[in-house]
């Protein structure tokens, strides 16, 4: 999951430059949160000399995961780290910090933190014991009820859910300005990153400006 290793770089560049794949290594994490978020088991990789197989299981393990991690997403944009660790937690009774790591790959338990900090913080996740230890768990209760405890929060929201958003808002809002934008989307949100997304927007002909700097306002094409 932490490592991109490519077989064929000429045909990997090629496949990138035609829009069909991504150049990170990012398609295994996405099936990892894809099959978790779902809940199904997380996929089985065996790596020969000559060839990578990949195992997909068709079982759903708790239907009720499905509901729950789209819930706790919309409630608090989790990142695609925290779906793939909520999903793993959510599949199992309890996993202990080491057991956690190992699932996830990860070198040490100190490197859980950007994983399942704010699932503790925001009490999707429970923890008992200490050090390597710690159990981690999803309260049975909150998996059946959604009765997430805090509010939501859009300081890290992920660039491809942003960009809907300010669309939208411009689409009901024309002529608006960045801060109207800022305003309406949500102040917790950096200033300078929408004004980056916005630029960004213009840049794809998703966005139309009219007017120049502080006077700028934007419109859908």
């Amino acid at each position: 999951m932490h490592t991109t290793v490519r077989r064929n770089e000429h045909l990997a560049r090629l496949f990138h430059d035609l829009r069909l794949m991504e150049r990170e290594g990012s398609g295994y994490d996405k099936i990892f949160e894809v099959l978790l978020s779902h809940g199904r088991p997380a996929p089985e990789l065996v790596e020969g000399h000559d060839r990578v197989q990949v195992t997909i299981r068709r079982r759903i393990l708790k239907p009720e995961i499905i509901d729950f991690i789209a819930k706790a997403d919309e409630a608090f944009q989790l990142t695609q780290r925290e779906r793939i660790a909520l999903g793993l937690l959510a599949q199992h009774d309890a996993l202990t910090a080491r057991e956690l790591a190992a699932q996830l790959e990860l070198p040490s338990i100190e490197a859980l933190q950007p994983w399942i900090k704010r699932l503790l913080e925001w009490q999707l996740v429970q923890s008992a014991g200490r050090t390597q230890a710690t159990r981690y768990f999803v309260d049975p209760a909150l998996l059946r009820s959604h009765d997430f405890i805090g509010g939501t929060t859009l300081k890290r929201i992920e660039p491809h859910r942003l960009l809907p958003l300010i669309i939208e808002d411009v689409g009901r809002y024309p002529e608006s300005k960045i801060g109207d934008i800022h305003k309406r989307v949500g102040l917790e949100i950096p200033r300078s990153r929408i004004r980056r997304s916005v630029e960004q927007l213009v840049r794809d002909g998703r966005l139309k400006p009219e007017g120049v700097r502080s006077g700028t306002r934007y419109s859908l094409p």
